[in-house]
């Protein structure tokens, strides 16, 4: 049996929007962040050393990485569904954005993040740097999805389900404010029944949570 951890408002709500577009079957196992520090729980530590969500547990492994599930997932279990295969014009597309999602994508984003909970201790040069690698990335996703109504030409992936995450944990941040296009994408995401079902089992989101105003303190 496939075990999905999913951590409460978390990149790994994602992965059980995956499970539910493949139609697997799991069993979900849920983590609630810290309400003072807002990291992961000691049960998370528990499944693996990391403790991070998601993690899976299969065939006697814990994975962790969305990515990594989302790559193991569609080729190991769901026979390449929602993937792309080597073959097609469209690998090298799929290949970027499943990874630019947690990679070029994010990180600035997280940074944004941080020095809003943090009560904006990185520094103007630091902030002007991480602010303008936002504005060069969305303004890039805005202008392909101006063409396409999905990051691949062919269609909904599971690029789609990584890239999603990255958009909606930008928004509280007001990121999304002067940009249609991607409001209008994350709607058209947000009205497909497998990603409702997986908020019915994982809880709704609630990533305002982590807006500046709510300066929570890290430990």
């Amino acid at each position: 049996m496939l075990r999905v951890h999913h951590l409460s408002n978390s990149r790994s709500q994602r992965i059980l929007w995956l499970m539910e577009e493949l139609g697997l079957e799991y069993e979900l196992v849920k983590h609630m962040r810290d309400p003072v520090t807002v990291r992961s729980p000691p049960s998370l530590f528990e499944v693996h050393p990391l403790g991070k969500g998601p993690t899976i547990e299969h065939d006697g492994k814990a994975l962790t990485e969305s990515g990594a599930i989302i790559d193991y997932v569609t080729r190991r279990i769901a026979g390449g569904r929602l993937a792309v295969p080597e073959s097609s014009p469209d690998f090298a597309d799929y290949c970027f954005w499943l990874h630019y999602a947690e990679g070029s994508a994010m990180q600035p984003v997280v940074f944004d993040l941080l020095d809003g909970m943090t009560g904006r201790g990185c520094g103007e040069a630091l902030r002007g740097f991480f602010m303008a690698e936002i504005e060069h990335s969305f303004a890039y996703i805005s202008d392909v999805l101006s063409k396409q109504d999905h990051f691949i030409r062919s269609g909904f992936t599971a690029a789609d389900i990584n890239m999603t995450w990255v958009l909606e944990l930008a928004e509280p941040c007001g990121h999304l404010e002067k940009q249609p296009q991607l409001r209008a994408y994350l709607n058209r995401m947000h009205a497909r029944p497998a990603y409702r079902r997986a908020m019915d089992k994982g809880g709704e989101q609630d990533l305002f949570m982590f807006r500046p105003a709510a300066a929570l303190p890290l430990t």
